[in-house]
């Protein structure tokens, strides 16, 4: 390809549709309005490019016309990728570790039916931990165990409910789990790996927003792991998020909080029981 030829196909990419400061900080309040996130100043540039791509592929005009369409369609598949856009997936398996063997002895005195459940489930690495973590406990028995597993992010969920991971992902898992709890993948499923149907049926899948009025959910729960999701929030939502874990904890019930997050401060109703581990006050 000639020189005169790449400069003509790099100009003629398509340029994206500029978000102007006015339609950023729209964007920003539908954000928050939809899912509680307060993007922060450092993550104007993506928060930009992000609406520009967005807005291109479905051919629209201007930002201002693709943040309209949202708002005048509170049902629209836009949302999904909306919000999939602004939402952080960072995960891994065995996660904090020191949860896990926190969990493994706390959940042999517990008495069966029992299930916990993950509000930030991402792309399935941590409710199948749980999973893992449960079975192992309890004598390699699934019976009585179970994991809801929830996020707002419609596409990671998909992911998760696929249980399909790169061998790279599945490096952090003890090496009798992964002959356990995974199958490897051959031919052109070389370089991969599925979580087995004794882990698989342990966990259901859902979307659910944090601050949806109203949650699907009719049970309480032994613990629930609600780990570096309250950062995105602020003190308020954090606040009124707890208030409404705790009559979803069983008695005795641990509610897990990520390496950065301390709720001491934010409601008298838990108490802190160990390395961001809390119970019911």
């Amino acid at each position: 390809m000639s020189s005169e030829t790449l400069a003509t196909s790099f100009f003629s990419q398509p340029i994206l549709p500029r978000a102007e400061p006015d339609e950023l900080s729209r964007a920003v309040q539908i954000l928050r309005r939809r899912t509680g996130i307060v993007l922060g100043e450092h993550k104007m540039d993506m928060a930009a490019r992000t609406l520009g791509l967005r807005t291109r592929h479905l051919g629209l005009e201007s930002v201002r016309d693709y943040l309209s369409m949202l708002e005048l369609d509170a049902a629209a598949p836009e949302w999904e990728r909306f919000i999939s856009a602004f939402t952080i997936n960072h995960t891994a398996f065995f996660r904090e570790r020191h949860h896990f063997k926190i969990l493994a002895e706390w959940v042999k005195s517990r008495k069966r039916p029992v299930t916990v459940w993950c509000c930030a489930a991402s792309t399935g690495e941590e409710p199948y931990t749980i999973a893992m973590t449960l079975h192992d406990a309890c004598g390699q028995s699934e019976a009585g165990l179970s994991v809801i597993a929830t996020d707002i992010d419609a596409q990671a969920i998909e992911q998760a409910r696929a249980g399909i991971y790169t061998l790279d992902r599945i490096k952090p898992v003890p090496p009798d789990f992964l002959k356990r709890y995974f199958l490897r993948g051959s031919g052109r499923q070389a370089g991969m790996a599925k979580v087995k149907p004794v882990l698989y049926e342990m966990v259901s899948f859902d979307v659910l927003n944090l601050v949806a009025p109203q949650w699907p959910l009719t049970q309480q729960f032994d613990a629930i792991f609600c780990r570096n999701t309250m950062i995105y929030f602020d003190k308020q939502t954090q606040t009124r998020i707890l208030e409404r874990f705790v009559p979803l904890l069983k008695p005795g019930g641990l509610l897990f909080a990520g390496h950065s997050e301390n709720f001491t401060y934010l409601t008298k109703a838990l108490r802190l029981k160990g390395q961001t581990v809390y119970t019911l006050a």
